[in-house]
């Protein structure tokens, strides 16, 4: 039988891996975003429309991992590139983040999107989702600069995630139901509406908006915790992915796994009947190891195992913890990094965006920001939503 895994081990590890990756971005400092993709094992680079992507998303979690790793200064320098972003975009003047930063110190202003050259067309080009704003990933800012405002009392990433805020509540609420919709898709400048809401996208807003505390704030946490509710089926006990474009609430008959697991770390108060939606994802999700990001259990989705090992810490079931922590220990890369899944490929069931016209979100075994941000705040019970420690 193998030794169990120290997760105070684990996390000094990853903590390190993180560091070091700023580090190799930015040497003097400077603001940063990192690449969110390694090349894998069997890759000499990663391919073009990934190659030089910053994901925010991704971004946002190492900057709070590296907050509770007591890594201020490595986190910072990420936390001080968005605040350069939402101040510096080459396109609009309201605050907004993009879902992606091109990768490396960030030096120029407006501050750079990704992008390659298209040898064969001779022309440069982008992804639209990219330079896209997803409504969750804004919120997912706005909490990384909050953690960052409260691990170093600068008030200026409390200020700019009030000012995120404010650009989900102007750009996505919902005037006729509660709820906030998916954000805007497409290239500059005519970028188009995302009309469905995402279960995902309110959780995130009820934690941002009950962490800035401000009444405006708090009236779009309750908005999103309305939503929350209705997307709830309590016959279930599992979480609903959210509406359709024409705002009907999906059924259960399709699930996944951020879904049933994030209501029980964003939400300070969440109901006792929220704690089956464990059971919905361990016997609808789980595969051997760990989760998938869908029913389909194709393979082991790295990130959403940290996801859902920090969950079970967070209930006071570290033995369901304790495993899913071994699995994450198993999936390092040479470089420190943890690979996005354990298999080739994962399917997610999911289009990128609305111009996709099949399911085209994969998962590939390749070193994974947010994997290794995610299993770094498992490993140390820190809550991204709430800036604070689990039990």
């Amino acid at each position: 039988m193998s030794a169990p895994v120290r997760a105070d081990d684990l996390g000094r590890e990853l903590c390190r891996a993180l560091s070091g990756a700023v580090e190799r971005t930015a040497l003097d400092g400077e603001p940063a975003f990192l690449a969110s993709y390694e090349p894998g094992p069997d890759e000499r680079e990663v391919p073009l429309p990934l190659r030089t992507t910053a994901f925010s998303y991704d971004n946002a979690l190492a900057a709070s991992a590296l907050s509770a790793c007591g890594d201020l200064r490595h986190a910072r320098q990420i936390g001080e590139a968005f605040l350069v972003a939402i101040e510096s975009d080459r396109t609009f003047e309201d605050g907004r983040i993009r879902n992606a930063y091109r990768a490396g110190p960030v030096r120029e202003r407006p501050v750079l999107l990704p992008g390659w050259w298209d040898a064969a067309n001779k022309r440069w080009s982008e992804d639209r989702y990219q330079d896209g704003t997803a409504t969750g990933n804004v919120a997912w800012v706005g909490l990384a600069l909050l953690n960052l405002r409260d691990a170093t009392q600068d008030p200026r990433f409390g200020e700019g995630a009030t000012r995120l805020a404010a650009w989900i509540r102007a750009r996505t609420a919902r005037h006729d139901a509660p709820g906030f919709t998916g954000g805007l898709d497409g290239y500059d400048p005519d970028q188009s509406p995302l009309n469905w809401v995402s279960t995902e996208h309110n959780l995130d807003i009820v934690a941002l908006g009950t962490r800035l505390g401000q009444p405006d704030d708090r009236a779009m946490a309750a908005s999103a915790r309305t939503f929350l509710d209705a997307a709830f089926d309590g016959r279930a006990g599992c979480f609903r992915m959210g509406t359709d474009a024409e705002g009907r609430m999906r059924g259960v008959e399709s699930v996944a796994l951020d879904t049933q697991l994030w209501p029980l770390l964003a939400v300070t108060d969440p109901p006792e009947a929220w704690r089956r939606a464990l059971a919905c994802a361990t016997s609808r999700l789980g595969v051997p190891g760990g989760f998938d990001f869908n029913e389909d259990r194709d393979g082991l989705w790295v990130e959403g195992t940290a996801q859902a090992a920090l969950t079970y810490r967070s209930v006071g079931d570290e033995s369901a913890a304790d495993p899913l922590l071994k699995t994450l220990a198993g999936q390092r890369a040479p470089s420190g990094w943890l690979y996005a899944s354990r298999e080739a490929r994962l399917t997610t069931g999911l289009r990128i965006g609305p111009a996709s016209t099949e399911d085209d979100f994969f998962y590939f075994r390749r070193p994974h920001l947010g994997a290794t941000a995610w299993a770094a705040l498992a490993a140390l019970r820190h809550n991204p939503f709430t800036g604070g420690r689990v039990r």
